[in-house]
């Protein structure tokens, strides 16, 4: 059907495209979430066309401004945008909402080669990433900008739903980003007042604007942004404008918007609209194509400016970076370097040997590590929920970065471990730099959600676990962990290392730097000595998850060894194999202790290698100070584990160690007994 579009119409018709693919593709997925997509696409339209500084023929622009779909359950309003705005996203993809295989996922998952900055759908995690992004822009900034070369400059961008507002993480972010000053941080609380249980009265009552106002945030309000596109446009240009505060713009909106019988009403939420609601839609927002997924040339011409903008954008920004090259060029291959996620080289060289003869908590030898490091990866930035003199996190010449100190190395989180791990994600999401954070182990339960989307994402942020187990001693069972290594290790692409000593310590931090993945490193409270590797091969073997560190008894240290019994077992808790292996090599028992500080590596190793650590028939005994269950995939059938499934208790910790059976002697008599059976 033929229809003339004025200049005047030609906004609206682009808004209301973002409308009718997203309700098609919901449609046609028998399932997703209509209603906010159709509530949001003036908005996002203003944004995208006119404020966003985006190049959808280089969706990794270095300079582009970062776009965070917080409330990723709308997720059809985002493919809608990168498909009408020129990305690699076709029509067939966004037809092919939530189905196998396809591009257009049921919530987005990252991917920056589409245009995609962060996975998103567990509520409040995207906001966090895009408080994660914007220390990373001021902190790169601060590194790299001189007067007149600001080769780092560009904003970010989060829309947040009422569910976002709601949870916890988002008051942890939001009141870390306002004490920061992350000026060009510039957020839109999509405010429909609906859930999914109905009015968002039924839960909350609260004055939003208020508590960011208390945050530190400069707080705008958009009463009609269904409709009002020029107070949308105005609220973003006075954002933009805020260089000292965060910025959130309230847009109230109306859900489901041109649905006659669903809009304001939580139907429209999480549920398809349905074919005959659908076709009123249409008829409601005066759009005469009744071809699903149509969207006329008019709106599709319009929309490709886009890339012709961008295009503009990124080649202005292309003669900053030439003259930034020629003035600059040392710094200029620097950000290059670290933008591209590469290592320097001989960076390894750095790391720290450690006193054969000493006696270190690993957490301690962990900070050594940091420290020996730092120097040579300037990219190694973070901190700790208020606990960095305990984790040994501090760069001690790093400063504290604050509003006022943009270059300071070491992030003061304060005690906000969920938002801690959302904004690591973050800041590595964004690149240029590589997040740490360190917290006790026992708390890797406050942060779990945004570790097990850092696993999920591939995101390469380092976590420094300590007080590891029932070896913290005094403080109780309240922070002594027990199913937390477990817990951490059911985690998939998510490496957890227990290192047994400061050698230990060192390699765990090598692959850690490497590594492409989350990897975190569960470290002692207490003093434990460096371990004697004898001949069997030096900790540089941690890289396999499991090797062998010593054999005594008959044959030891030749080909022909055949051990009687193996004992296998990580952390503080392979000294105390060693110890064992001592008495029953006395007792003429041939014994191997093995060392198995990530069990998640040595399960990626071959059958071959496996075998040639924990030989088939050999008896083992697993010894770690934490819940047992992860050990039983390993041990086989005669094998067993000394663990811990009961909760801790206050006491110093050799007292701990003695009552719950974790000691020498202990290990001394079940293997024993497992050698007499």
């Amino acid at each position: 059907m033929a229809k003339t579009v004025t200049s005047k119409d030609i906004s609206k018709l682009c808004i209301n495209a973002i409308r009718i693919l997203s309700m098609d593709a919901v449609q046609k997925a028998k399932s997703g979430h209509p209603g906010t997509p159709m509530a949001l696409a003036p908005l996002c339209y203003v944004l995208w066309t006119r404020h966003l500084r985006h190049n959808p023929n280089n969706p990794q622009w270095a300079n582009r401004d970062r776009f965070v779909l917080s409330c990723g359950h709308a997720s059809m309003l985002l493919y809608s945008l990168l498909h009408l705005s020129g990305y690699e996203l076709s029509l067939d993809d966004l037809k092919n909402f939530r189905q196998w295989g396809s591009k257009t996922p049921g919530h987005p998952e990252v991917d920056h080669e589409l245009g995609i900055e962060t996975t998103t759908g567990p509520l409040g995690q995207g906001l966090t990433n895009a408080v994660g992004m914007a220390i990373a822009e001021v902190q790169l900034a601060a590194a790299f900008n001189h007067t007149g070369h600001y080769i780092v400059d560009h904003h970010t961008y989060f829309v947040a739903s009422d569910g976002d507002m709601m949870e916890g993480i988002s008051h942890e972010a939001a009141s870390l980003a306002g004490h920061l000053g992350l000026g060009k941080l510039i957020g839109f609380w999509d405010c429909n007042g609906i859930t999914i249980e109905g009015s968002r009265s039924l839960a909350d009552s609260e004055d939003v604007a208020k508590r960011y106002e208390a945050y530190g945030w400069d707080v705008q309000v958009v009463e009609n942004a269904n409709e009002d596109l020029s107070a949308i446009d105005d609220a973003i240009e006075a954002a933009r404008a805020e260089l000292v505060k965060p910025s959130l713009i309230i847009v109230k909106t109306e859900i489901a918007f041109g649905s006659p019988n669903k809009h304001g009403t939580s139907a429209a939420h999480g549920s398809p609209l349905g074919e005959e609601e659908i076709a009123l839609t249409r008829e409601n927002l005066g759009w005469p194509w009744s071809e699903e997924f149509y969207v006329p040339d008019e709106a599709r011409d319009e929309w490709a400016l886009c890339k012709e903008r961008g295009t503009e954008l990124e080649k202005t920004w292309k003669k900053v970076e030439k003259k930034y090259a020629k003035a600059f060029p040392a710094e200029h291959e620097e950000l290059g370097r670290r933008l591209e996620g590469k290592l320097p080289p001989d960076w390894e060289d750095a790391l720290p040997a450690f006193d054969p003869h000493a006696s270190i908590a690993t957490r301690a030898a962990s900070g050594s590590v940091i420290n020996a490091l730092a120097p040579v990866l300037p990219e190694l930035n973070g901190g700790s929920a208020d606990l960095a003199p305990s984790n040994d996190t501090s760069v001690e010449e790093g400063g504290d970065f604050a509003s006022d100190r943009p270059s300071g190395r070491n992030l003061h989180f304060g005690i906000r471990e969920h938002a801690m791990g959302a904004i690591m994600n973050g800041m590595a999401l964004h690149g240029g730099l590589r997040p740490y954070g360190g917290t006790f182990l026992v708390f890797s339960d406050y942060m779990r959600p945004s570790l097990r989307l850092a696993a999920l994402m591939g995101q390469p942020t380092i976590y420094v676990f300590t007080h590891d187990s029932i070896g913290l001693g005094e403080d109780g069972p309240t922070h002594q962990p027990v199913e937390q290594l477990a817990a951490l290790r059911a985690i998939p692409g998510f490496t957890v290392m227990r290192p047994a000593d400061a050698t230990e310590v060192s390699e765990a931090w090598r692959f850690a730097i490497k590594s492409e993945g989350p990897v975190a490193l569960v470290l002692t409270r207490q003093k434990l000595p460096l371990l004697d590797r004898g001949k069997t091969g030096g900790a540089e073997r941690l890289a396999y998850g499991g090797y062998v560190i010593r054999e005594a008894g008959k044959g030891a240290g030749t080909d022909d060894f055949e051990p009687e019994l193996v004992l296998v077992g990580s952390g503080s808790e392979v000294y105390l194999l060693l110890q064992a292996q001592d008495v029953l090599a006395a007792d003429g028992r041939a014994t191997r202790v093995v060392s198995m500080p990530c069990l998640e590596l040595f399960g990626q190793q071959s059958d071959e290698y496996r075998a040639s650590i924990l030989p088939e028939g050999v008896p083992t005994l697993a010894v770690e100070a934490a819940h047992p269950m992860p050990w039983y995939r390993w041990i086989g059938s005669r094998g067993e584990v000394i663990g811990i499934e009961r909760f801790g208790a206050s006491a110093p910790y050799e007292r701990v160690f003695e009552e719950y059976g974790i000691t020498t002697d202990a290990i001394v008599s079940r293997a024993k007994a497992m050698l007499q059976a």
